[in-house]
């Protein structure tokens, strides 16, 4: 890279002489004017001036949209629609493709049935649980019912599993009688009405209350048609389930007697989703059970591992839910594929399928559906030297021009400068990536020139790049300096100045000289534009 740099640099003295003649007519026109010094020797000399003054980074670069995307379906099936043109303006999440939906419907259907059915499951489970807390955390299983202990099958020490009958429970205190009733009277019977029992043995009279009426017509002896009615009756002590009686409702009488039960007479299972041991027995046959009291224990192991399964079962059911709502997630994922949107705004420069075309694995493959370019926008990328990129910054202002736009003038804006540099032939240079916001008059795939201002200053004290030489060295035209020094002649007076910016033809300076001051210009130093010019280096040695 030293090597490169010396090259932009180092003056060729030979090459110097031989077109000095040619050399001085340019510089003469570019810079400023000659003095004669005698043996058709030329001093040329320019003017320090007021003007504006700029440095910037050239390059070139291909543009292209802001930002570009090609559609394509995650799906196979047919399109039903396709409501766009190429050409069109298209906004983001605007529908693009329909794609035919029936074949998913049906899975959506069961994923649908699959959470309901886990829902219920999961709620059967809940309560499960809950309830076995309340019976069996203790290690002592409860009453389901309320009653008499009427008979015991179970003793300590034997082992209760899932439907062992324990125990027989009867509640005589309320006592049931179902009698018939003609049809046509039976429906004008509703629960809750008053109802008097007869008592076929004795004649006594029992208040008591219709609960139900059946609404099955049935046929009794003789034809006649007949619906039963309910009744219960508070047990003034001595109904038991050998007797019978009649039943009359205001103004109507059951067509035969009937015979009383309980209304609680029930067999109390074991309902346990695994086997226990029994500990002790906490009732005896005759007791009044409520519902809720404790019937027997079990051993500390049992019910912890009771709880265990309890838990496990609602853990399941839980695993079932989050496995249903997945699916069904999942399922409505792939039914929104089948509806495509765009994902960008932009204008459509393509349309490749359209509404009856089908989707299959190998058309998805062989290309994009559509291509949308976002054109509010348009960017292209400048490659920049190892030796400059340091001076490039987001944000800074770049000058465009395109050949194909004839002599317009474009402005655009350093978005980005990238680290991901290319080395060619020992040459490492820098992408940096510029945008276009305004870029009517320019199209994708134009090429451009791009020019990054890097600073300016207005009306900045200014001198040609040739007068500028090494130490930052100017001679100043001074009647009174007798003798040359180098290749200067007499009659100049060496200054150093401070400089600020520099291009390729021009320095600013901003302290040792002053407006309207006469500098001597280095004789065979090319300042026409496209010289090459390495910031401070350009300065020459006299």
């Amino acid at each position: 890279m030293k090597n490169r740099k010396k090259k932009k640099t180092v003056i060729i003295v030979a090459a110097a002489f031989v077109l000095l003649a040619a050399v001085g007519t340019a510089a003469l026109r570019n810079h400023g004017r000659s003095t004669g010094a005698g043996k058709g020797t030329e001093v040329m000399t320019a003017p320090v001036t007021r003007q504006d003054i700029s440095s910037r980074l050239s390059s070139s670069g291909v543009l292209k949209p802001r930002n570009s995307y090609q559609v394509s379906s995650l799906v196979e099936g047919e399109i039903t629609s396709a409501d766009f043109e190429v050409g069109d303006q298209v906004e983001k999440g605007q529908v693009l493709y329909r794609i035919d939906v029936s074949n998913m419907e049906e899975e959506m259907k069961s994923a649908q049935n699959s959470v309901e059915r886990a829902a219920r499951n999961l709620e059967d489970a809940q309560k499960d649980y809950s309830r076995a807390q309340g019976r069996f955390n203790d290690g002592v299983f409860h009453s389901g019912d309320s009653g008499y202990i009427k008979k015991i099958y179970i003793k300590a020490g034997e082992t209760v599993s899932s439907g062992t009958k324990i125990a027989d429970i009867e509640d005589d205190s309320v006592m049931r009688l179902k009698v018939p009733f003609l049809s046509a009277e039976a429906a004008a019977i509703g629960a809750g009405s008053a109802a008097l029992a007869t008592l076929s043995s004795t004649g006594e009279q029992i208040p008591g209350t219709v609960t139900a009426v059946s609404a099955k017509d049935e046929t009794l002896t003789g034809g006649r048609i007949v619906r039963y009615v309910t009744i219960e009756a508070a047990n003034p002590g001595g109904l038991t389930t050998e007797q019978s009686a009649t039943a009359t409702v205001g103004d109507y009488s059951s067509s035969l007697e009937g015979t009383f039960s309980p209304v609680v007479e029930t067999i109390l299972s074991a309902d346990l989703p695994d086997s226990v041991t029994v500990e002790q027995l906490l009732v005896s046959e005759g007791d009044y059970a409520a519902k809720g009291a404790p019937i027997f224990r079990f051993d500390r192991e049992s019910a912890d591992k009771l709880m265990r399964s309890f838990r496990e079962k609602l853990d399941s059911a839980k695993d079932a839910m989050d496995s249903a709502n997945n699916k069904i997630q999942s399922t409505k994922n792939s039914m929104n594929n089948y509806t495509i949107t765009a994902p960008i705004s932009g204008t459509v420069i393509r349309k490749n399928m359209k509404a009856g075309d089908k989707i299959t694995s190998k058309t998805s493959g062989d290309g994009a559906m559509a291509v949308i370019y976002d054109l509010s926008a348009i960017t292209f990328s400048m490659s920049i030297d190892e030796l400059d990129v340091s001076k490039v910054k987001a944000g800074q202002t770049v000058e465009i021009t395109a050949e194909a736009a004839g002599d317009a003038a474009f402005r655009g804006t350093v978005e980005n400068v990238s680290l991901e540099s290319t080395n060619n032939n020992g040459i490492t240079t820098y992408p940096v990536s510029v945008t276009v916001k305004d870029p009517k008059g320019l199209l994708p795939g134009m090429n451009v020139n791009g020019k990054i201002l890097l600073e300016e200053s207005k009306n900045a004290l200014v001198i040609p790049a040739a007068s500028l030489m090494r130490g930052n060295v100017v001679y100043v035209k001074d009647p009174s300096v007798k003798a040359a020094k180098g290749d200067v002649p007499a009659g100049f007076r060496e200054v150093t100045v401070e400089t600020g910016i520099m291009n390729d033809e021009q320095v600013e300076v901003t302290s040792g000289l002053s407006e309207g001051d006469e500098v001597y210009l280095v004789q065979g130093f090319d300042t026409a534009p496209g010289s090459e010019y390495m910031g401070e280096e350009m300065a020459l040695e006299p």
